[in-house]
């Protein structure tokens, strides 16, 4: 009596979680903060103290609890995020701390390294709950009108408010309370992607709807219009009222990357560019801090002692530092008005160069790239397209921040995500990490092919995605 043979069962071995990849990426991010430290203290004829010690300690301690909690709640999360942005983290620090030295003894010192790495500790601690009880991104769809309706309020308090509350510099983006004070269109951000991300998954039909053809073009239907205008009107609003010409461009030109990646029709895109190019006009010849702005930027040597005094000390940084830059503690940022803030990029450009400029630029650069592809691997469509927009916000982000301190658009005041002085941008930047790192473990974990099984449709739906 013969028996059949039996077909050999073969599994499939588990997926790395790269965990360990992501610990040993931590330590190199910690070793180049801690040299780049030390480089300052030397070149500023600084002896090594405790509290030197205590800075360094607390910052490793920090980035090993945020590795940790990945570990234990998202281990399947993209190797490659947290360590970057503690680079970034570290590099701010370390400048903001150069820059604390280059203010004369008994001077007001301004934002220090000492309330960065309070404010780093706060944003790092909101950074592991968002990551240990955030358990399913889609469960942000629940409150997605919420967040709408949260966000545009939090943008539109700053402007309702006297200006002792709410304005510093011409800008009124600030909420300030005896003891506290907020920037809140840091926030708002990251709710009117969520929101904007929600309505497009749930009303994808009216988006794509076929709408009249001319030029070339399918445009949209008139009824069709009213999220494009509540955008234009809100971020019109934003830059005439509040005075914030980087949040106002920085939320429109996110609305509508969302609305292309959507619906793939480029006349959205179109339309909405000419909305914005027509408010911009309209708010140039109607108000004067507009006009300052764009003057400043077509010719800031036309006063370089006065309105144009930022701009211009920012060129000769740039100009001072050349390929290679003065290096760590050697040049002068603190010519420059509000480094350790708007233009902590002109002091990287000065001490570091060109290469080390460069060099920042890629660590951004690759935050960018592994956020999209997060968005191309994670299976759900509210999660491709808020993936999509989280890192599509850095890269407009960015590129408003760097264009404005090098003269290529006109100054915007906003910050380097980061890297720049500020607890609002840290608190949100780290809120916004947490939630693109969630849905990189919902992107890269392996599916529970008994889940799967469960029934026909989920079964037919199974698909394996390969690490990103």
């Amino acid at each position: 009596m013969t028996t059949a043979p039996q077909s050999a069962v073969t599994v499939a071995p588990p997926m790395p979680t790269r965990r360990n990849a992501e610990l040993l990426l931590l330590g190199f991010a910690g070793v180049i903060t801690m040299l780049a430290l030390l480089i300052v203290e030397a070149n500023q004829e600084q002896g090594l103290s405790w509290d030197l010690l205590q800075y360094l300690g607390g910052y490793v301690a920090l980035f090993a609890g945020a590795h940790l909690a990945v570990r234990r709640f998202a281990p399947y999360a993209d190797p490659l995020l947290l360590p970057v942005v503690a680079l970034l983290n570290g590099l701010g620090l370390v400048m903001i701390h150069r820059l604390d030295l280059a203010v004369a003894p008994g001077a007001d010192r301004g934002p220090s390294a000492n309330q960065q790495m309070l404010w780093t500790l706060v944003g790092v601690i909101a950074f592991s709950l968002v990551v240990a009880f955030l358990s399913d991104h889609r469960m942000l769809t629940r409150y997605g009108y919420v967040c709408g309706l949260t966000g545009l309020v939090l943008l539109i308090i700053p402007a309702v408010l006297p200006r002792s509350m709410s304005e510093q510099n011409g800008a009124k983006i600030w909420i300030r309370l005896p003891g506290f004070s907020i920037q809140p269109a840091e926030f708002s951000k990251i709710l009117l992607l969520i929101f904007f991300a929600s309505v497009l998954v749930s009303k994808r039909s009216l988006f794509t709807s076929a709408g009249k053809h001319v030029l070339g073009m399918n445009l949209p239907r008139p009824r069709d219009l009213a999220p494009l205008l509540v955008a234009w009107i809100a971020s019109v609003g934003v830059m005439v009222f509040e005075k914030d010409l980087g949040t106002s461009l920085l939320l429109y030109a996110s609305f509508l990357v969302l609305v292309y990646i959507a619906t793939e029709k480029i006349s959205w895109v179109l339309l909405g560019l000419a909305l914005f190019a027509a408010g911009s006009v309209v708010a140039y010849h109607l108000f004067g801090h507009v006009q300052v702005r764009v003057q400043n930027w077509l010719d800031p040597f036309a006063d370089p002692d006065g309105a144009g005094y930022q701009m211009v000390q920012s060129l000769f940084s740039f100009a001072t530092g050349g390929i290679f830059g003065t290096g760590l503690g050697n040049g002068q940022p603190g010519t420059v008005p509000a480094a350790s803030t708007d233009f902590i990029i002109a002091a990287i450009g000065e001490e570091l160069g060109l290469v080390g400029f460069a060099g920042v630029l890629m660590l951004y650069t690759i935050i960018v790239i592994r956020g999209l592809r997060t968005a191309i691997a994670v299976r759900d469509s509210f999660g491709k397209l808020l993936a999509a927009g989280l890192a599509s916000t850095l890269a407009i982000q960015l590129f408003i921040v760097v264009g404005g301190v090098t003269k290529l658009i006109p100054l915007t005041g906003l910050t380097t995500p980061w890297m720049s002085y500020g607890g609002s941008s840290l608190l949100a930047n780290y809120v916004l990490l947490a939630i693109l790192m969630r849905i990189s473990h919902s992107a890269r974990r392996p599916i529970d092919t008994k889940a799967a099984a469960a029934t026909p449709i989920a079964s037919a739906g199974t698909e394996v995605i390969s690490k990103v």
